[in-house]
């Protein structure tokens, strides 16, 4: 990291660790506003509540789904998370808080970042993630894969307005959600497809504050539909130096991204870590995906490296999600919470061996 990047202010490490607040969690779903699209959302948020034993992971999910999630962990390796510390409907802390959307990748769930909605919750934002129908896990198992192209990034993009229209418009959140937004803070993160889904939401939509997009450029040939140059709100790019997925080609296009960002930009380079290094279900299934014979597991035990193909043992999947919420944790309280300690740990902060990190002021 440059000289010209050191900040006067102690870096803050409390975003690697939970929070003053217990976590809520619940959930409801988003009837569209006239959009004909039903979507299951769930938030985690602020709670005085805590739990005093880590809960199955599944238990998030409804049956029938829960019962697959669970199918799945019991036939996979020890990658994907198995466990969350949120209490179901749990008494809410005392706001306002931020608001922070997520949008999954493809053929995910809306609990593909838990572990980083849990460590946001801890901290003062109630997170909000939105699960795209037709674009799911669930659909992918039952052999329903959907075509990635402009059309489905404009249709992940309506789903995210559309729950943001909920919460701030049409009150659609529980009570106990909505009496705790602050209405004038949202940020967005989005992981893969979810990443170019973010760039979109916050290109298109005035109300989003900041942006995260974590291993997919946001602008790029292969998904259109969104500019950068239109984008200016403070925006962290997440690069895994080993994603296959997205290949070094991705790779260079979220450099470019980065380098191109018309607002302040940080950038964050992770050694040895695949696609769903940062994600929960890193790991989950081996039904072939996108011409991958293995889907989410390229980030999961060993593999080829993409730089120089050869063989390598991938970034211990918690640590891969430790560092992601700890990075996203201290942008967001950054950006959303004007909190100089937790941007002097996304400039400064070099403890973890795996991370490089960059930062500019804007184009």
């Amino acid at each position: 990291m440059s000289a010209a990047c050191a900040s006067p202010i102690a870096p803050d490490p409390s975003v690697e660790a939970p929070g003053q607040f217990g976590v809520g969690t619940l959930h409801w779903r988003s009837m569209g506003g006239g959009r004909s699209r039903e979507l299951p959302v769930t938030a985690w948020y602020p709670s005085v509540a805590t739990v005093a034993d880590p809960l199955p992971i599944y238990d998030l999910e409804s049956e029938p789904l829960r019962s697959q999630w669970q199918g799945l962990l019991d036939a996979s390796s020890a990658c994907p998370s198995r466990t969350h510390a949120a209490v179901a409907n749990g008494a809410p802390a005392a706001g306002p808080f931020p608001i922070v959307l997520m949008s999954h990748c493809y053929n995910c769930t809306r609990f593909n970042l838990v572990t980083a909605a849990e460590r946001l919750a801890s901290h003062g934002f109630v997170v909000v993630a939105v699960e795209h129908p037709g674009d799911t896990l669930w659909d992918h198992t039952a052999g329903r894969d959907v075509t990635i192209n402009k059309a489905l990034l404009e249709q992940r993009a309506g789903d995210v307005r559309q729950v943001l229209d909920g919460l701030l418009d049409r009150n659609e959140a529980p009570g106990s959600v909505t009496a705790l937004l602050d209405r004038t803070k949202v940020g967005i993160v989005g992981h893969s497809l979810g990443s170019v889904t973010a760039g979109r939401v916050a290109e298109l939509d005035t109300r989003i504050t900041s942006a995260v997009a974590i291993m997919a450029p946001v602008e790029n040939p292969f998904v259109e539909g969104v500019t950068l140059a239109n984008i200016h709100q403070p925006m962290l790019f997440v690069v895994a130096q080993e994603d296959n997925s997205i290949t070094e080609l991705g790779n260079q296009l979220l450099r470019k991204n980065y380098t191109a960002a018309t607002g302040p930009a940080w950038k964050l380079e992770i050694a040895d870590a695949g696609h769903w290094s940062i994600s929960d279900l890193n790991g989950l299934v081996d039904k072939p995906m996108m011409g991958a014979p293995s889907p989410f597991a390229a980030g999961c035990g060993t593999g080829i490296r993409q730089t120089d193909d050869a063989p390598f043992t991938y970034l211990e999947p918690s640590r891969g999600r430790a560092m992601l919420a700890a990075y996203v944790t201290a942008f967001f309280r950054g950006t959303l919470q004007a909190d100089s300690g937790a941007t002097a740990y996304l400039q400064n902060h070099n403890d973890w061996a795996e991370i490089t990190a960059e930062h500019h002021g804007g184009q």
